[in-house]
């Protein structure tokens, strides 16, 4: 029997809500302002994707950021200040997602076609589970209400490592991975779905690269967005996705097109996460 395509796995900012991913980038450029260190923008977006302790992490061992620190603290950047950062982050973007929690356009058409594939529908995030405790409820007040969500910290390890996908279909009592498509606009998440051995789909934009809200990307003209896709698009095929597409609408036809490589013989494969 030819294999079809059993479960969708989702990113939540900049997949399915969050259009531009704005409410991490705002609180990491905040919580670091508190410790009298600026970091740019670019700084705050370079992890995204990740849990957010490794983010911290990840921007404040940078080098410019690090000799910022250095200057400022008269130390290292080192766990200590890790966990300092992170608790005054987390309230902020916990605080931050309520304004950015609106369904990405074409979510919602996208969605209840895969339920009426009888497709499934889980997710995994770079948030904390206090974070999505905050998110969940405006989401599913939107209709979008996932079967398991996976959260950074649930597990030993996250993105790019597999397990939160793993532990989602593990839930989800599916398998093989082979019939689960990951969706994501990061290329940890993309690196996460090529660990597990899973389709691994990028977004290019409505996500963390652009950082565009839905009214700005409107506004491009159809020459700035070519250049932004493409520009979105590179790092995520760099990560190891076999497709990219422009936003969550696309994903009935993208459905369509990867059962077709499905009945092909295709797999997709699997590359470990560094």
């Amino acid at each position: 029997m030819t294999q079809k395509i059993k479960a969708i796995i989702l990113d939540w900012a900049g997949t399915v809500v969050d259009h531009g991913s704005r409410a991490p980038m705002g609180a990491f450029v905040k919580a670091f302002a508190q410790f009298g260190v600026t970091i740019s923008i670019a700084d705050a977006r370079g992890p995204m994707g990740m849990a957010k302790r490794d983010h911290i992490r990840m921007v404040g061992t940078s080098p410019g950021v690090a000799a910022a620190w250095r200057a400022r603290h008269g130390r290292d950047f080192d766990d200590a200040a890790i966990d300092a950062i992170f608790e005054v982050f987390e309230p902020m973007n916990i605080a931050a997602v309520e304004a950015h929690s609106a369904l990405i356009p074409g979510a919602q058409d996208a969605l209840e076609w895969c339920k009426a594939r009888g497709i499934r529908i889980g997710s995994t995030t770079g948030y904390t589970r206090p974070i999505m405790e905050r998110l969940m409820p405006f989401a599913a007040a939107q209709g979008f209400v996932p079967e398991v969500t996976i959260c950074a910290g649930d597990l030993a390890a996250g993105r790019p490592a597999p397990l939160q996908i793993w532990s989602a279909l593990a839930q989800m009592g599916i398998w093989p991975a082979s019939s689960v498509i990951k969706l994501d606009d990061t290329p940890p998440g993309i690196g996460e779905a090529r660990a597990a051995g899973c389709w691994a789909v990028g977004v290019a934009l409505t996500g963390n690269t652009p950082g565009l809200s839905a009214e700005e990307l409107a506004g491009l003209a159809p020459a700035e967005r070519d250049a932004l896709r493409r520009a979105a698009s590179e790092p995520l095929l760099r990560a190891g996705a076999h497709l990219v597409i422009e936003t969550i609408a696309e994903l009935p036809s993208l459905i369509d097109h990867i059962e077709t490589r499905l009945a092909a013989g295709e797999k997709p494969g699997l590359i470990e996460a560094n």
